[in-house]
Order: structure tokens, then C-alpha cells, then sequence
């Protein structure tokens, strides 16, 4: 019976340990699939962001022919062409690990070009010319031209030399002259058609947003100028650090991932789907509710398979650490405890997401300014901004749209709207944590 006994509790546990060991391979199994995937969205995300146009070359080479001005009359196109030196000028940027080893030695020794057109169009067959991939026909010739979302939300590390070097993603490109480039189109006629006004004035308006802004809602309400004359457009924000950020833009339109679906579809002018009911109020937003930019669709779509690994990739770029020497620690010590206690920033950029956990927007009056950009969002307010790494983007000002030129001019105007009662020593500490963060 002993024996008996013992043979069961023994077939018992070995049955046990079968099970267990089934549900540890099945976990494994699980696992291992999902960093498969998470790898694969990553992979794929990287690639989105980096190099897919989702099709806009239908609106910027065959409706702007921006690709004849890029290419120059020499060289099948229009004008004089756009040299590297001018695409620099810009604020365009050169992947140099797109460069072969050959030609980055002969760059090196100045047997390169950089004042010829031919030169740009080398390099965008390499594939080099950050955010914008160029198309060829067998024999070189430059056929269209198409954008990504790098264009505007990477920059390179000026490694080998001013606008070349290795890529950074998710940092706002505040170099970048937008506007400057769209005029270049020999044909504007959207844009003229749509804005119901003539070629000189579309130029004139792109030209007036200067680097490292761009205004998107302009073809959705046509206001070109604020109240005061100046420029409507706003500056580009950063695209890292937005894990745990619920809305992105200045104003507040939406998600992470609704933003890139309405950049990639309304802005970039690619070929997808886009649905936002909100656009069809023809009082606020005139032009788009005529456009139909509510309601789009395209067979096939290029761009909605494209999102989820888009976000993914996102949402894994992190803010860049300060450089050590450029800001002054002991003083950004002190600026932390300012942070959290007297200067109540904290408050609204909470660390360590440095903005709202939640619905993080407020009114015009909230924050002390006014409500011309907010009342051009459905969400008619201000987003709180998150603050890391804000030491990439000083270039241009701060808020949306740059107007006070200095971290300093942001402390003192809080200063005197809440009344904190700051010194002079305290917003120089405040201004060397933010720097740090």
C-alpha cells in the first residue's frame, strides 16, 4: 500500500511538473513572439519615419513640380536648380552614413561640387538628403519628389560638417525653412486655387512662416497673418520624448497617432484614409470644409498600415540627456527645488513627463496670451509642452510661436501673471534646471 502510495504522489507530481513545464514553453513561446513583433513595429516604424512619402509625390512632383525646380533647367527642369549649398542654406540635412566611403573622401579633399545641382540630385539617388527621397527614370533623370515625416522632425549631429552627419531623430528641425522650399514649386495653382488668391501672394505668405516653422491650418481657415501682420505659422516641435504625452501639437487637435494621420494625409498630402468630422465646420475651418479634409480616402491607403508601427517607433525615441558643461549644475540644483516649489511650475509640467498626465490644455487666459491660435484648434486652447530635452530646440523662441525669444522672457512673464515673486538669481537657476532636464 506504502509502495502504492508512493508510485501515485509520485505520478502526481511528475504530472505537475509536465504541466508547469507546458505553461512555461507556452509563456516563452508567447514572449518571444511578442519581442518579435515589438521588434518588427520598431523596425517598421523606423523605416516609416525615416523614408516612406505615403504616396505624396502625387502632390509635390506631379501638382508642385517642386522636383523641376530642385533638378534646374540644365537638367530637364526649371530655374537654376537647387545646389547642395542652397539645400543647406535652407536648412535641408545629409544622412552621412547614406554616404560611400569614396565620396565622403572626396568632399573631404573640396573635389566635390557643392554649388551644382547634379551634386543634389547624387545625393538624393543615395538616399541622402534627410526626409525628402527624390525618383528617377532609367536614365537619371529626376521624375518627382516626395517627403517624410523626417523632414521636419530630424536633424543630424553635424558630425562631418554644418547640415551633415549622423541622424537625430525626433528633434525639431529648426533650421528648416518650410516655406522657402514649397515657394521653389514652379506650379502653386493648389494653393492658389484653394486660398482663392494670387501666385505673388501664396509666395509671399510661405515665405513670411522663415526656419523652423510651418503653419498647418492654414489651408484649413486661410488666416495667413495673426491680428498684429505677423506670420501665422508656428514652430516645429520636437517628435521625442512623447511616451506617456496624450496630446500632441501646440493646440491640442488630438493624440500622437491623430496627428500623424492628419499630417500624412492633409499637409504631406499623402494617399490614405483620414476622418475628422470636426473640419467639416465650415465656420471655423472654411477652406476644409469645402475641401472635404474631414473625409478622405484613397485606394489603396498608404498610410493607415503605416501608423501603428509609426507610433510605436515614436514613443520609443527618448528625450536627449543634456550635454555635460551646458548648463551649470550647482545653479540647476537650486532651479529644481524653484521647479517644485516656488515657481509652481510643476503644477502643469509634471516630472518626470514635464506635462499634464491626462487632458493637458488651457485657455488663452490660463496662460496669459492670446487665443488666435487656440481658437484655430477644435480644442480652442494651449497644450501644456512637455519640457525634456528642451535643450535641442532653443533655436527660434519659445511657445508656439516664438514669441518670447528667451527662457528667461518665459520665467518672467509667469512671474508677473501668478505673482511668484521671483529675484533675478532665481529665474537664472529655473533657467539652468531647464536647460538640464
Amino acid at each position: 500500500m506504502r509502495l502504492r502510495k508512493r508510485m501515485l504522489m509520485l505520478v502526481s507530481f511528475v504530472g505537475v511538473l509536465l504541466v508547469l513545464l507546458a505553461a512555461w514553453v507556452a509563456f516563452s513561446a508567447t514572449s518571444a513572439q511578442s519581442e518579435d513583433r515589438n521588434q518588427q513595429l520598431l523596425e517598421e516604424g523606423r523605416q516609416t519615419f525615416r523614408y516612406d512619402t505615403f504616396g505624396d509625390e502625387v502632390f509635390w512632383g506631379d501638382t508642385l513640380k517642386l522636383h523641376q525646380a530642385i533638378a534646374g533647367e540644365a537638367l530637364g527642369g526649371v530655374g537654376p536648380g537647387v545646389s547642395p549649398n542652397t539645400a543647406l542654406s535652407v536648412g535641408l540635412k545629409v544622412d552621412a552614413e547614406a554616404l560611400p566611403a569614396d565620396l565622403v573622401e572626396q568632399i573631404s579633399a573640396g573635389e566635390v561640387n557643392l554649388d551644382d545641382p547634379a551634386t543634389t540630385l547624387a545625393l538624393l539617388q543615395l538616399n541622402a538628403v534627410v526626409g525628402v527621397t527624390g525618383f528617377f527614370d532609367d536614365t537619371g533623370n529626376l521624375q518627382s519628389i516626395g517627403i517624410q515625416c523626417a523632414l521636419c522632425h530630424a536633424t543630424v549631429d553635424d558630425s562631418f560638417a554644418p547640415g551633415i552627419g549622423k541622424r537625430l531623430d525626433g528633434w525639431a528641425n529648426r533650421d528648416l525653412d518650410v516655406g522657402a522650399i514649397i515657394a521653389l514649386s514652379p506650379d502653386l495653382t493648389f494653393f492658389t486655387d484653394h486660398l482663392g488668391v494670387d501666385d505673388a501672394t501664396v509666395r509671399q505668405v510661405l515665405n513670411s512662416w522663415g526656419p523652423g516653422k510651418f503653419d498647418a491650418e492654414l489651408v484649413l481657415d486661410g488666416k495667413a497673418t495673426r491680428p498684429d501682420g505677423s506670420s501665422a505659422a508656428t514652430l516645429l516641435p520636437p517628435a521625442f520624448g512623447l511616451s506617456g504625452i496624450n496630446l500632441h501639437t501646440w493646440t491640442g487637435w488630438g493624440s500622437v497617432t491623430y496627428w500623424n494621420a492628419y499630417v500624412a494625409n492633409v499637409l504631406m498630402h499623402g494617399q490614405g484614409t483620414f476622418y475628422d468630422p470636426r473640419l467639416d465646420n465650415a465656420e471655423q475651418f472654411p477652406l476644409a470644409a469645402k475641401a472635404g479634409f474631414g473625409h478622405i480616402t484613397h485606394s489603396p491607403d498608404l498610410v493607415t498600415p503605416k501608423l501603428p508601427g509609426l507610433l510605436y517607433y515614436q514613443l520609443s525615441i527618448d528625450p536627449p540627456p543634456a550635454p555635460d558643461g551646458s548648463f551649470d549644475a550647482e545653479a540647476a540644483a537650486r532651479g529644481e527645488e524653484l521647479f517644485s516649489g516656488k515657481a509652481q511650475c510643476s503644477t502643469c509640467h509634471v516630472p518626470p513627463l514635464f506635462s499634464e498626465p491626462g487632458h493637458g490644455l488651457h485657455t488663452a487666459d490660463e496662460m496669459g496670451i492670446d487665443d488666435f491660435q487656440a481658437m484655430r484648434s477644435p480644442a480652442l486652447g494651449y497644450r501644456t509642452a512637455p519640457l525634456a530635452g528642451l535643450w535641442t530646440h532653443m533655436e527660434g523662441g519659445f511657445y508656439h510661436d516664438g514669441r518670447f525669444a528667451t527662457l528667461e522672457e518665459v520665467i518672467g512673464h509667469y512671474n508677473v501673471l501668478f505673482s511668484l515673486g521671483l529675484t533675478r538669481e532665481e529665474i537664472f537657476d529655473l533657467v539652468e534646471y531647464l536647460k538640464s532636464i
